[in-house]
């Protein structure tokens, strides 16, 4: 079964167009949406939780048409925003009371549990709380409250590196219900390739990918050549080059490569970069 199905989602501002996006997140896994600043993730996320009104396509999350059943879309997506929502004079021990009257399913002791674990203080009002805090109390608030699929967007953004490892053992472990699933926006890529069983690459509001990440690091590979190599390179081998001041640095099709040209892997962050030149042409 299916978490989230997207279907020609379409949204249109001034200047600005999400164009027929198709997504497919199936129940037990964790798709990464990867992109710019500007391509369209934030708007995604916020039409999938029925926060904005889609121009057309459908959207289907947890069984649901969130414009259909916002309430019980609430109880079964937790979210973490840039902007948590949280009243600034709240404490952490507020928040959670808070939440008892909000949520129908809080769970007081795994928040209990998350707040221990970032190290959080319970008595500090939330506007003191530097970006990383509120990041944690967000991803804390969305872990919770019995949520089958999370909806994260750039949850990530101001931790340090060990509060991200955190994260990304969080949510491993929240997928290891079979029912569950994430989706989670970064532009930090390396993030995604350690969570993520699925990619998906939005650029200036087109999907460019979507795919399983063992696909992709198995159908592409990095390869390096001189300049009299690459013109003679058949070109169906090659997904997309630039050149160096040491040759050409080639992302290419792995099962097309001639033999005896070294190939090595790619990470999901050079595949990222090379897509996005490729888009950009």
């Amino acid at each position: 079964m299916n978490a989230l199905e997207v279907r020609g989602l379409t949204k249109e501002y001034p200047g600005f167009r999400l164009d027929g996006l198709d997504l497919t997140l199936p129940e037990g896994c964790i798709l990464g949406l990867i992109g710019e600043n500007g391509a369209g993730k934030s708007t995604t996320i916020k039409l999938m939780l029925g926060m904005l009104t889609r121009d057309d396509g459908t959207v289907i999350v947890c069984g649901q048409d969130p414009a259909a059943a916002p309430a019980a879309l609430r109880e079964d997506v937790g979210v973490v925003m840039d902007e948590a929502g949280i009243p600034a004079s709240l404490t952490v021990k507020q928040v959670g009371k808070v939440m008892r009257d909000v949520f129908r399913q809080w769970e007081q002791e795994t928040f209990d549990q998350l707040v221990q674990r970032f190290g959080l203080p319970e008595k500090k009002p939330f506007g003191e709380f530097s970006k990383g805090m509120k990041m944690k109390l967000g991803i804390a608030i969305a872990l919770s409250h019995g949520a089958r699929l999370l909806l994260l967007d750039e949850p990530t953004g101001g931790l340090d590196p060990v509060a991200r490892e955190q994260v990304v053992e969080l949510l491993h472990e929240f997928t290891r219900n079979p029912s569950h699933a994430v989706l989670i926006s970064s532009h930090i890529v390396s993030d995604l390739e350690k969570l993520c069983d699925y990619i998906a690459f939005l650029r200036k509001g087109k999907l460019v990918l979507w795919e399983e990440k063992d696909v992709l690091l198995e159908r592409y590979g990095l390869a390096h050549c001189t300049e009299a190599q690459f013109r003679q390179l058949p070109q169906n081998c090659i997904c997309q080059h630039k050149r160096t001041p040491y040759g050409v640095e080639l992302l290419v099709y792995r099962a097309q490569v001639p033999a005896g040209l070294p190939v090595s892997p790619v990470t999901i962050e050079e595949l990222f970069v090379f897509m996005a030149k490729e888009a950009a042409e």
